[in-house]
């Protein structure tokens, strides 16, 4: 597995070696040892999975403490854009995002730390999105901003073509500097 640590310190991109033959592939999707050696210790608790069509974007997601989240996020049927973006005040890349493209094809993971809202979007007809997180999901402490806030800029890389498919709840949200954090 390579490791590779984007430009927000704690947000890691995971690129698992794959193993190639006439009968598929093989492929190590999590090794503890590897895991804590390079990014530290975490205590998975739950693997969650979802599915998705063309045009869902879910997002920007997180929970207040004491339930705040860690996620390492990949996708097994599909493709999508997952963006990662710092909610930590008083952090100084504050407000700016991480995206990355996760596939079926790609195997990346997506290692996103505690302290950051999460959010995709599905490009391919379908998207089967798991992933493990080190605290419950507790919905008295569910928060997020809007995932088109001018303020954040995230450039999902939407085809203009495609409508977005969000539930109202995310259509609701606040911007980031008006969410609780």
């Amino acid at each position: 597995m390579d490791y590779i640590e984007t430009h927000i310190p704690g947000v890691w991109i995971l690129e698992p070696k794959v193993f190639h033959d006439a009968r598929g592939y093989f492929m190590e999707a999590y090794k503890q040892p590897d895991f804590e050696a390079h990014i530290g210790p975490t205590r998975f608790i739950q693997d969650n999975e979802s599915c998705s069509s063309r045009g869902v974007l879910r997002g920007m997601h997180y929970q207040l403490a004491p339930y705040t989240q860690a996620k390492l996020v990949r996708v097994i049927v599909g493709t999508v854009v997952d963006v990662a973006v710092d909610i930590r005040r008083g952090s100084p890349t504050f407000g700016q995002y991480v995206m990355v493209e996760l596939s079926a094809d790609n195997h990346r993971q997506f290692y996103i730390p505690r302290g950051f809202a999460h959010g995709f979007y599905v490009k391919s007809e379908t998207a089967i999105f798991t992933y493990k997180v080190d605290s419950p999901y507790m919905p008295s402490h569910e928060r997020g901003f809007r995932f088109d806030d001018p303020d954040v800029g995230i450039d999902w890389c939407i085809d203009e073509a495609t409508s977005i498919l969000t539930s109202e709840k995310d259509r609701v949200l606040p911007q980031l500097r008006d969410a609780e954090l």
